[in-house]
């Protein structure tokens, strides 16, 4: 059975032009295999490209070099050499992405918001509405702010939005940038929970969980990094 992702000699730099131009390389070389089903917990110091793989892998980020090759279905699809129509295809069909903050259209309600990524995978309106509403009573959202845009909310209760729209549509793969950022325990727990039940149903993990006991409970390896120079 192939690999879930491949990850072959990959670079990826960033050239900081408000400081003459200087290359900032973040990673070099890196080669990775993630098996489906496993769960690999992205671990290293600030600057050492933890997050920076994760916008790899959905495609916000183009590679310098190398490749990146996402099983999906029956075919393994090359990000870093993906035109932009099949990557947005395969975050509709494949990716789930939690990132670090919460960024939506202003004034949609949040069972919309949610119930959107499901739709968006192929889930039809009723099924949508029922899986947004059941993650987010898991994720401890009050039935009362449902109808309400989540820009007023809390840090707390927008990450908690952040990890319900990428989890709704129980994709494949799961990218999870600091999903329990300002969670308090319970929270914390809903997370690990809602983690652990995807690796169940065959979901391959990618994590940067800055908390320990988070990462200890959903990761099956951790892969340390070393922070790059600049050139």
């Amino acid at each position: 059975m192939a690999a879930a992702i491949e990850i072959e000699s990959l670079d990826k730099s960033f050239t900081l032009h408000l400081r003459g131009g200087t290359e900032l390389r973040v990673l070099s070389g890196l080669s990775l295999t993630v098996e489906r089903g496993e769960c690999l917990a992205l671990q290293g110091a600030s600057g050492a490209g933890k997050s920076t793989i994760l916008r790899c892998i959905y495609g916000n980020y183009r590679p310098d070099r190398g490749h990146l090759c996402v099983r999906a279905g029956d075919e393994a699809v090359d990000v870093a050499e993906a035109a932009p129509r099949e990557i947005l295809r395969l975050r509709r069909s494949t990716l789930g992405y939690v990132s670090q903050f919460l960024r939506v259209v202003p004034r949609v309600p949040v069972i919309e918001l949610v119930m959107e990524r499901a739709q968006e995978s192929g889930a039809e309106e009723d099924v949508a509405r029922a899986r947004a509403a059941a993650i987010l009573e898991r994720l401890r959202i009050p039935r009362t702010l449902w109808g309400l845009p989540p820009a007023t909310f809390s840090g707390g209760e927008q990450q908690r939005i952040n990890v319900a729209r990428g989890l709704v549509a129980e994709q494949p793969i799961l990218l999870l940038d600091e999903p329990t950022a300002a969670l308090d325990y319970e929270n914390r727990k809903a997370v690990v929970d809602l983690v652990r039940e995807a690796k169940v149903r065959g979901a391959t993990v990618i994590g940067v969980f800055h908390d320990r006991e988070v990462r200890d409970a959903v990761a099956d390896r951790v892969l340390v990094l070393d922070k790059a120079e600049a050139a």
